[in-house]
């Protein structure tokens, strides 16, 4: 493995049906300095198609969860990340081991012994051979064909998918990854946020938070500091109020 990639920090996914369970995993990677959360599903299904267009280098994932549990989402993957089960019950420790995974862990969480986890996964990661670092986004992986279209053309496993402005409702930024989340489906691609802020139409789209740009035309509600797109509640940032009020026209 090179310098650069032993000291680039495991990008790691959190997959747990539990919106409190993620928040403490997440809580961890956070103190964690060799580790960086590139996002987190509550929805297991939803978990392994990001997975298959967006891989990761470790997965702490739920053994228990409605229509997939942990264990079968494993089984649905190619090449599956390193593992870590977090889980309430020991029953499943056999089975999971059967699956190679990196470590297991029972609820409820310690830091203690999630850094135990976590060290495994460097070590792990740091002996691979000739592992090559992760290359910066790209901002032309989104590629608008001129100023006034109404469309744009996003980069998604080495094909240009066309995206029309009007159908996207929001953009969310998850580590080295955007999703742009539309009506229909949710993109994931490998590009930043400063290059969707360039690349979409300033008077469609507004930066609300470090993490969330959205369509100004499907704001529903705007209230205190958050707001609802198309259903979806998304925080406000503080530092974004000012002028997402400006641009409501309600300052």
């Amino acid at each position: 493995m090179s310098a650069a990639a032993a000291s680039a920090p495991l990008r790691c996914l959190v997959v747990d049906d539990d919106p409190l369970s993620v928040q403490v995993v997440l809580n961890c990677i956070a103190n964690t300095p060799f580790l960086t959360a590139v996002g987190s599903y509550t929805n297991p299904i939803e978990a392994a198609e990001a997975l298959r267009t967006a891989p990761v280098d470790l997965l702490f994932l739920d053994v228990e969860m409605p229509l997939m549990s942990g264990i079968d989402l494993l089984r649905t993957l190619q090449n599956p990340p390193m593992v870590v089960l977090i889980t309430s019950s020991k029953e499943y420790a056999v089975e999971a081991f059967e699956q190679a995974v990196l470590d297991y862990l029972v609820k409820p969480l310690s830091y203690p012994r999630f850094l135990q986890a976590a060290q495994k996964a460097r070590d792990k990661a740091q002996r691979q051979p000739n592992a090559a670092p992760v290359p910066a986004p790209e901002a032309e992986a989104i590629e608008t064909p001129g100023l006034n279209a109404n469309f744009t053309f996003i980069k998604v496993d080495n094909k240009l998918v066309r995206v029309a402005f009007d159908d996207v409702h929001y953009v969310e930024a998850l580590g080295d990854y955007v999703h742009i989340v539309t009506g229909q489906s949710k993109l994931i691609v490998y590009s930043t946020m400063k290059a969707v802020e360039e690349k979409f139409p300033s008077n469609r789209f507004v930066r609300i938070h470090r993490s969330f740009i959205v369509n100004i035309n499907r704001i529903q509600v705007l209230e205190d500091n958050a707001m609802i797109v198309e259903g979806k509640h998304i925080p406000v940032g503080q530092t974004y109020l000012r002028e997402v009020l400006q641009r409501l026209n309600k300052f």
